[in-house]
């Protein structure tokens, strides 16, 4: 099935891309440069199918920058359409769910090169568009990227396993529109997160009231001084809790504010932060 993507940019760009264009887009897919996430060659095909690419060829065995490269020439002559979906593809962050820490290094030198071609991607509703590159209009900045598993922070198997899927659910509350769903479900995971590290680390400064009294505020302030998370994270984290807070509806009137994308991406950044910082405070 070939999947259908609106963007501004138009097709002849794509029929334009230079030859080095190309030939860079090849060494992302099969992840030759470094810091790329490296495809093995039954992953290419895949890939491509993910794309929306029609009738894609098993690879063959040959050298896999070699095989794509002949294909994006191809289809670039053919069908320019689908070199824009294998670069909306390598933009999209679908594609490194079981690898977010190799999502930025993708799309800081996709940037790179699409901007030798006049484009960058944008995103629209969580998902990435190819847009004309206007230096004047840099792309949005990329949120904290989170570069541990839960299971690296939560070692009861059950609670991580509830505590990933809340991070999924947020997740896809997000790519849907649901912006206050998402924010709500990141609030309630950290807080979760936080409850457990109160309960299974030892802390040099105890908490200030019984955990079961302790709130978001309590359990924040609790891991910074103990040393588990740092001063950014502290401070991104109370703000996630006033946007939580806008779960109840006479808050949100008070505010005179609604989440939208940006609030949700920020609430992303944050939670991001305090996992990562979790993690590397654990041992």
């Amino acid at each position: 099935m070939t999947v259908n993507w609106t963007t501004t940019a138009r097709q002849s760009d794509m029929e334009n891309f230079d030859e080095s264009t190309l030939e860079e887009l090849a060494a992302m897919i099969s992840g030759d440069e470094a810091g790329m996430k490296r495809r093995a060659g039954w992953e290419l095909a895949p890939f491509l199918r993910r794309a929306g690419w029609g009738d894609v060829p098993d690879h063959d065995g040959s050298p896999r920058h070699t095989w794509l490269l002949d294909l994006l020439r191809e289809r670039r002559e053919d069908d320019a359409g689908d070199i824009e979906r294998v670069v909306l593809r390598l933009a999209d962050r679908r594609e490194y769910q079981q690898q977010a820490s190799e999502y930025t290094p993708v799309i800081e030198r996709l940037q790179e090169v699409l901007a030798l071609e006049g484009l960058r991607v944008d995103y629209r509703n969580g998902r990435p568009i190819v847009v004309a590159y206007d230096p004047d209009n840099p792309p949005r900045p990329q949120r904290v990227e989170l570069k541990v598993t839960i299971t690296d922070i939560v070692a009861d198997s059950d609670l991580a396993r509830a505590v990933q899927l809340r991070l999924d659910e947020a997740y896809t509350c997000q790519e849907n529109g649901a912006y206050t769903s998402a924010v709500i479900m990141l609030g309630s995971l950290l807080e979760g997160v936080l409850v457990h590290a109160a309960e299974v680390r030892p802390a040099a400064t105890p908490l200030s009231k019984p955990l079961r009294a302790a709130g978001m505020q309590d359990l924040v302030q609790h891991a910074h001084v103990n040393g588990w998370i740092d001063q950014d994270a502290k401070m991104a984290s109370e703000l996630l809790r006033t946007y939580r807070n806008l779960v109840h509806p006479l808050a949100e009137k008070r505010a005179k504010h609604s989440a939208d994308f940006d609030t949700a991406d920020l609430c992303w950044s944050t939670v991001n932060a305090v996992l990562n910082d979790l993690a590397a405070s654990r041992a």
